[in-house]
């Protein structure tokens, strides 16, 4: 079974929607054997996930990654919090801004890239309002009757 480099793209649809992105950045994470073969066979979910700063360290939480088929006793857990791999200056920047102004950190995006490493796609996020939401919809919502509309 081979697999093509870079084809996983797994996206958090939600996140854009429940927050306003601010600043995105791309992690590397910690993960153990089994893992990297589940996220390359696209077993992965981001929904519901979140970063948290636990001692100085960033940890992703609540990412499921499925457990792998073929693992044996040496299986993963599949919601285990994953060590985020950023610089100490990104992370004591991050910390920093997350204590002064109530902003969160999220995952978005986990993709493989060109080398064939699990990179994870974070963004500093401020939730939005329930009126925020709306606007955003209705925001798609005329775009897409525009997009119709240059159809005919």
């Amino acid at each position: 079974m081979t697999h093509l480099k870079g084809n996983i793209n797994v996206k958090n649809r939600k996140a854009s929607f429940e927050f306003e992105l601010i600043e995105k950045l791309v992690a590397g994470m910690q993960l153990v054997g089994t893992e990297i073969k589940s996220i390359r066979n696209g077993k992965v979910s981001l929904n519901e996930a979140y970063c948290q700063f636990f001692a100085g360290e960033l940890y992703a939480k609540n990412i499921h990654i499925a457990e792998y088929e073929l693992g044996t006793c040496n299986n993963h857990s599949a919601k285990r919090d994953r060590k985020l791999l950023l610089s100490k200056k990104e992370l004591q920047k991050l910390e920093r801004k997350i204590k002064e102004s109530g902003l969160t950190i999220i995952p978005t995006r986990l993709f493989i890239n060109d080398r064939g490493l699990a990179k994870l796609e974070i963004a500093l996020a401020r939730g939005k309002k329930m009126y925020d939401k709306r606007e955003t919809l209705k925001r798609k919502d005329a775009q897409r009757d525009i997009e119709r509309a240059s159809r005919f």
